[in-house]
């Protein structure tokens, strides 16, 4: 009687663990600049939640070092974010790509921005230092150094910054995000926008909604089948299933520029 009983006791406590591990809660990452976007990123995380059964708790990240951390460690999480990281996070085996968003503006381009006149080839060979862009950003960064070998210099935290540098003559020209220019362009009058051919291209996948390793796989495909249906939360018009070689161009641009995925730090 006491084996039986100690037997059951054995087989409560195991069936507690897997009860834990797959409703327990589940971090949802978002980027640093969703901390004026806390209401939508909750939307998304109830919504996740009410249709999988699985506990989605919405966190804005200070970094995305904080994010790739979670992610290498293994916790149980998932982040909805573009293309750079979700790159690294490819490149380092640390996650499972499930869907992404799909508004009109789902994939991007780095377009090189500069004052009227200037001649963007002469720019590239005779001044690549001069380059200003966003840190960690495939439309700033990975356009920068693909387009000048990797020897863009200029680091800055935002597509604002990249293009004030320009404005202020830091710079001779920044790489910016297509959709970004196309709704600040009014703020930088005499500024032009050039696309260099093979770097330019719109072709980085933004919006893409991963799960790490610490998931596991029937979780996974509850949380994939609650985002399908969720699209309007994500402020799109449908969601659609990610397939990880769409990173393909984007993990292209940065080994053009120089930049090692496996080993990039903020």
């Amino acid at each position: 009687m006491k084996r039986i009983v100690t037997c059951m006791a054995i087989v409560s406590m195991l069936f507690g663990l897997v009860g834990t591990a797959v409703a327990g809660d589940i971090a949802c990452w978002f980027p640093p600049d969703w901390k004026s976007k806390g209401a939508q990123a909750k939307e998304i995380a109830d919504a996740l939640t009410a249709k999988s059964g699985v506990t989605v708790k919405p966190r804005i990240a200070t970094s995305y070092p904080q994010v790739l951390d979670a992610f290498t460690a293994g916790e149980p999480c998932l982040v909805y974010v573009g293309s750079f990281v979700q790159a690294i996070i490819r490149e380092r085996g640390i996650g499972v790509p499930l869907v992404q968003a799909v508004n009109g503006k789902e994939f991007y381009g780095a377009w090189m921005i500069f004052p009227e006149g200037g001649n963007p080839a002469a720019i590239l060979r005779e001044n690549p230092e001069k380059i200003a862009y966003t840190a960690g950003a495939s439309s700033g960064e990975s356009g920068a150094k693909a387009a000048t070998a990797g020897k863009a210099a200029i680091r800055v935290a935002s597509h604002d910054a990249a293009a004030n540098a320009v404005k202020a003559g830091v710079a001779k020209a920044a790489f910016v995000k297509n959709w970004w220019w196309q709704a600040n362009k009014e703020k930088f009058p005499g500024f032009v926008a050039h696309q260099v051919a093979g770097i330019s291209d719109a072709k980085n996948p933004d919006n893409v909604l991963t799960a790490s390793k610490g998931v596991p796989e029937a979780v996974r495909s509850k949380i994939s089948e609650a985002a399908m249906g969720s699209a309007a939360v994500f402020g799109a018009q449908s969601m659609r299933r990610f397939d990880s070689k769409t990173l393909d161009f984007t993990v292209g641009l940065m080994h053009k520029g120089g930049i090692d995925p496996k080993a990039y730090s903020w």
